[in-house]
């Protein structure tokens, strides 16, 4: 029997022959659930004055809408993937798809402040669980050889999801109101669900997850040292990136549309950087993942002194934007390497890390910004990315890859 075959007889949910149109429909239609989960998240960004306004609450406040979720998915991620158990994860996503649409239509038709918060909350917890056992189904669907391109396909979904969220808000918003855009959002959830239940094949595990697989990655040393080296660099990306906005304006002297012309920019360019990783991950993902890296640090620590060239500003965010693309990707797929008998474990650590570090990454930034100034945030954030490249660099091990891939 070939590997491929043997694969796919031991594990249900992969194909006879898992190159099949059928298997690139599959990745297809999670990745679709990953722009709809990513459109909703960012969706409060351009909506907060909106609401701000209409529910009678501080901008503030508001922001609630998007720090509820990011909390609630750090502690989801785990909690859902142990709570599930041997479930079909066809069903478990089914599921998750339900929350979205539920959490989408409360929010549309929340009378009051309190009852939208309820919804984003539901939202969190789909998030959460969406992303510790969805974003890592590419190698449940295709040959091993393509899982790079399955994962960067269904990273893809989650660059045109931060692609559409805050602009489509803020113009949905402001042409027809705010609960037109979670509405918006409903009918976007529908079809993906749509999608999910015609698409996706069988997902049957042969165990469940345990509390204790949830650690398993931390018992390797690849594991340990890919979850520092993932906590610092996106320390750094969002103690950086969430200010990035008044450092165009201020210091490099760009006007608002300008400015969301280049951020439109970075998204794009991400999406090419999505492909990238993927491709380079399947080759060697540890070279990969330290590029990212290097490529993250290296313009962010160079803002401070080129701030005041708009061209420089401009190449600086085209490499940036470049980089953090292919970023998950390769920190996904490294971490899926690191632990390959406890991937779904992996991924809830995974999960909850990213969410841990976008939050305690932007608060870090605040404080260096409201202390030291913008220009210091910036040298700051590539600080905290060159600490994950010597972390990666000195103390990780030589991967357990298959034969045809190198470390």
């Amino acid at each position: 029997m070939s590997t491929q075959a043997q694969s796919a007889a031991e594990n249900p949910a992969l194909p006879a022959d898992n190159s099949t149109a059928n298997a690139w429909l599959a990745v297809l239609s999670v990745a679709l659930s990953a722009s709809v989960f990513c459109t909703t998240e960012f969706l409060p960004v351009g909506l907060l004055r909106y609401i701000s306004g209409s529910l009678d609450v501080t901008e503030g406040t508001a922001g609630y809408m998007v720090a509820a979720p990011g909390l609630l998915a750090a502690i989801a991620a785990p909690v859902v993937t142990v709570a599930v158990g041997d479930h079909d994860r066809r069903l478990v996503l089914w599921a998750l798809g339900a929350l979205l649409i539920a959490s989408n239509l409360i929010a549309m038709i929340a009378p009051n402040f309190p009852i939208l918060i309820v919804g984003r909350i539901l939202f969190g917890i789909g998030l959460g669980g969406f992303w510790a056992i969805g974003a890592g189904l590419g190698g449940r669907f295709v040959a091993e050889k393509s899982i790079g391109q399955a994962t960067a396909i269904i990273f893809a979904g989650v660059s045109i999801g931060m692609l559409i969220g805050g602009p489509a808000g803020a113009l949905i918003g402001d042409t027809l109101g705010w609960r037109a855009a979670f509405g918006a959002s409903l009918a976007l959830s529908v079809l993906s669900l749509i999608a999910q239940l015609i698409l996706l094949p069988p997902l049957r595990v042969q165990q469940s997850v345990r509390v204790s697989d949830l650690y398993g990655i931390i018992r390797t040393r690849n594991g340990r040292v890919g979850l520092i080296a993932m906590f610092l660099v996106l320390c750094g990306q969002f103690a950086s990136y969430t200010y990035i906005t008044p450092f165009l304006a201020q210091i490099s002297g760009f006007g608002g549309k300008t400015i969301s012309s280049l951020l439109l920019g970075y998204t794009l360019i991400g999406l090419l950087g999505n492909f990238l990783g993927g491709a380079g991950a399947g080759r060697n993902v540890k070279r990969t993942f330290a590029a990212t890296i290097v490529l993250l640090a290296a313009p962010v620590l160079a803002l401070p002194a080129l701030g005041t060239s708009q061209a420089a500003v401009i190449l600086v965010l085209a490499v940036w934007g470049l980089a953090y693309g292919a970023m998950p990707v390769a920190l996904q797929i490294w971490m899926a390497k690191s632990a390959p008998d406890v991937q779904e474990g992996g991924m809830a650590l995974f999960v909850a890390n990213f969410q841990i570090s976008i939050a305690l990454g932007s608060l870090a930034g605040g404080i260096v910004v409201d202390r030291l100034g913008l220009p210091s945030v910036m040298i700051a954030g590539g600080l905290a990315a060159a600490a994950a490249f010597a972390v990666l660099a000195f103390f990780s091990g030589t991967m357990r890859l298959p034969a045809k891939h190198t470390a």
